[in-house]
């Protein structure tokens, strides 16, 4: 009956292959048809860290040593990419908008280096226009509130340079809002949330057409600006607290309310907030969202 196991091995073996194919052909139709965006994005980051923004000293076509170059971004049909503007939370008080300033500034290079590949993009439009010519449109997301120095200036500048969100905090309190750490205990409670000021840096993105990020907040900011934003919010890298419970994940009566708001989360890949282990695959990111 050895005979017998084998064949079915090989049908079963068939079927599967036939199967796949079938959802890889269906997801790259699915692609050639609707643009595909990713919300985050620390390439830039990895340009600072690794070049010093220093673009003449990588190929992006040839990088190897990060998770993103431009034959994986072809390979993966990825239509618009959010670059985030990171800086480190010890920047705070001290160069943190100089600092971001350059993050924008690279990530606009590489726009510059790279036009056969990366479209600068500042509107749903420009995702389009970027879309019909088969490029990657580029967005700029300023990731962490300690960014703009308490300054709604600063905010608006920067939106002029073509920045479309902002992440209220990373992972440390700004003067004006607390970030996810609070939730742990591991940082104090400074503000319930969201300050006075807080609240106008709210309104103010309200006003200009920038997307709030709500991703790295507390759980009291979450709400809070849900309560008062008169826009739909984002989070751009944050996973299901009820499949993986680590506080930097939404948690569902939240995951509800961004549904009402008509707002999105998008699933962070990062293991640790996918299933709380030192793995995650495919499935498990795939099982986060649906």
């Amino acid at each position: 009956m050895d005979w017998v196991k084998t064949v079915c091995l090989v049908l079963w073996a068939f079927t599967f292959s036939s199967v796949a194919d079938n959802l890889k052909e269906q997801a790259l139709k699915l692609m050639a048809d609707t643009p595909l965006i990713d919300g985050h994005n620390d390439l830039p980051w990895q340009m600072r860290s690794l070049f010093n923004n220093q673009l003449n000293m990588v190929d992006l076509y040839k990088l190897n040593t990060t998770h993103t170059n431009i034959p994986k971004i072809k390979e993966g049909r990825l239509s618009a990419q959010f670059w985030a503007a990171y800086v480190p939370c010890d920047t705070q008080y001290k160069d943190a908008v100089r600092q971001t300033l350059e993050q924008i500034d690279v990530i606009h290079r590489m726009c510059h280096e790279y036009p056969e590949v990366f479209k600068f993009a500042a509107s749903s439009q420009d995702i389009l226009d970027a879309f019909e010519q088969n490029k990657t449109a580029s967005l700029i997301g300023v990731e962490g509130g300690h960014s703009i120095d308490s300054s709604l200036g600063t905010l608006r500048t920067m939106y002029q340079l073509g920045v479309r969100y902002l992440t209220i905090t990373h992972s440390c309190n700004t003067p004006w809002a607390d970030n996810w750490l609070v939730d742990t205990g591991s940082e104090p409670e400074v503000h319930g949330g969201l300050s006075e000021f807080g609240k106008q840096v709210i309104w103010e993105m309200n006003r200009i057409g920038m997307l709030i990020d709500l991703s790295h907040v507390s759980e009291k900011v979450m709400n809070q600006v849900l309560d008062i934003s008169k826009s739909p919010v984002i989070f751009s890298h944050s996973s299901a607290y009820s499949i993986c419970n680590h506080k930097r994940n939404v948690p569902d009566d939240v995951l509800m309310r961004v549904k009402e708001k008509r707002g999105i989360v998008m699933v962070n890949f990062y293991n640790d907030y996918v299933t709380c282990k030192q793995a995650a695959n495919i499935s498990d990111v795939a099982g986060e969202s649906f």
